[in-house]
């Protein structure tokens, strides 16, 4: 993650553009809901998009044909759900892939789906999960981060497998391959995802108009 350009096969490029689509278009029907009944959430949009762009620009060799590094969608999991994060994440995966390079076109369907679909619905559930079982905001925001990164690199990693199956042990052995490898830097990195985020997290809540957005948002959990 994010996997290089035209290192998937074109079977499995087509078939994750398929998978991400449906998650997409739902996204931007909630984008829309959003912005039309809460309009000054718009600040808070951008910020969410701009800490994913950054965060997820800041790459490491990994994999080959892949990179790892955080993911920043967990911010706008928390405050906005994890369909409007199906829409920013394209956005930022397009324009990654496109101006420096990071990432692929043909290759934007699967990365789409581990970043911006399965990564953010993970920080999603963990967070209302956390929430609901009476953790602090802090506590919830760091579990919901630091899972909903290394979720969307499990994915990548099957992703891979699933395109090149070890010759020996086949997609379970390539699966152990890739996470395995993936680990080495992304575990730490998660960590330090989750840290960064609670920090994001407590000055949007210096703003009272940022705590209303996130209780109201991310379906008013967090009291």
């Amino acid at each position: 993650m994010h996997i290089m350009e035209g290192y998937l096969p074109v079977a499995h490029a087509a078939g994750w553009f398929a998978a991400s689509a449906p998650f997409v278009a739902a996204g931007a029907v909630r984008l829309r809901r959003i912005l039309a009944e809460r309009p000054q959430a718009k600040m808070t949009l951008a910020a969410a998009g701009a800490f994913t762009f950054v965060l997820s620009a800041l790459k490491m060799p990994s994999v080959t044909g892949s990179c790892s590094h955080p993911t920043g969608t967990g911010l706008g999991a928390v405050v906005f759900g994890p369909a409007v994060m199906a829409v920013l994440g394209t956005i930022v995966l397009l324009f990654q892939a496109l101006l420096l390079a990071h990432g692929g076109l043909t290759t934007l369907g699967a990365n789409v789906f581990s970043m911006a679909v399965a990564g953010p619905w993970v920080s999603w559930a963990v967070w209302r999960a956390a929430s609901a079982l009476g953790a602090s905001t802090a506590v919830a925001v760091f579990l919901a981060a630091a899972l909903g990164d290394l979720a969307t690199y499990a994915v990548t990693s099957a992703q891979l497998a699933l395109a090149y199956p070890d010759p020996s042990s086949g997609i379970p052995g390539a699966l152990i391959k890739f996470g395995g490898i993936y680990a080495v830097t992304q575990i730490p990195l998660s960590i330090a995802e989750g840290l960064l985020t609670v920090v994001v997290v407590n000055a949007l809540s210096g703003r009272a108009d940022a705590v209303d957005e996130i209780q109201v948002l991310s379906g008013g959990v967090r009291k």
